[in-house]
């Protein structure tokens, strides 16, 4: 990348006890580009996110959004700093007792930003842009299957128009034709609303399809960053054996009997 990241990573070492999470991560997110983290269960993905959002305080490094140093800064700063980010859960995370569109709109609700007439054209707006009609808007997540449940989370991301998104296993719990559905609509918003986009997964055939370039964590480094294209010929074996799903490798698993 020639140009200055949108999210610039030093660093950055988190543990909790006597157990290292992240040993001194660097990575880099450009303007515009999707970069996906890959890695097992337990491998530290989340607590890297977390770190970003300012859930976890980090124990050593350095992360910078548009330049600015966020670990130092102070509350409100730092909430400013957090509006420009979009996020999809991987668990969708939709309140049960609002309808569809009040989901959608939750932030623009919460940062009073317009009334609510125009917060509702803006989430029925969003919702057509992940494919889901106008008579979604008025019902409750609990009347949604996992598939439309996963769009409403991705509509609700893109609501503000952040410059940032992160999709937090965007495609955990889905049958594999609804999992390309959502890998697919990723692409498309991201590319509409032209944000930035981190991920984290640990499945290849959405890293494949939502990356332009993918980074490894295995016990709290980046062992291998570049392009998805290039993946396949990575030269590591930890590598291969992951994105091959092989039980024999370097990378043991523990399994109990």
């Amino acid at each position: 990348m020639t140009a200055a990241p949108k999210i610039r990573i030093r660093g950055l070492s988190k543990r909790f006890g006597a157990k290292v999470v992240l040993d001194g991560i660097d990575l880099d997110l450009g303007v515009g580009e999707s970069v996906v983290v890959i890695g097992g269960s337990g491998s530290g993905k989340s607590v890297l996110l977390k770190c970003i959002l300012g859930i976890l305080t980090p124990e050593a490094g350095r992360i910078e959004i548009d330049g600015e140093p966020v670990l130092t800064a102070d509350r409100r700063r730092r909430e400013a700093i957090n509006r420009q980010i979009g996020m999809l859960f991987q668990g969708g995370a939709l309140f049960d007792s609002l309808p569809v569109w009040e989901n959608v709109a939750f932030a623009l609700l919460a940062r009073h930003l317009g009334d609510r007439a125009r917060a509702r054209e803006i989430a029925i707006a969003k919702l057509a842009q992940v494919g889901l009609a106008a008579d979604v808007a008025d019902l409750f997540p609990s009347e949604l299957s996992g598939g439309m449940q996963k769009r409403v989370g991705l509509a609700r991301a893109i609501a503000a128009d952040p410059q940032v998104i992160f999709f937090d296993e965007p495609t955990t719990g889905l049958d594999p034709i609804m999992a390309d559905v959502i890998n697919t609509l990723i692409v498309k918003t991201t590319r509409e609303v032209g944000a930035s986009a981190l991920s984290i997964t640990h499945d290849m055939a959405s890293a494949r399809k939502i990356a332009n370039r993918i980074a490894m964590l295995y016990q709290g480094r980046i062992i291998w960053d570049g392009l998805v294209t290039d993946i396949d010929r990575s030269g590591d074996e930890r590598v291969d054996q992951f994105i091959n799903g092989r039980a024999d490798g370097p990378i043991q698993m523990a399994v109990r009997g």
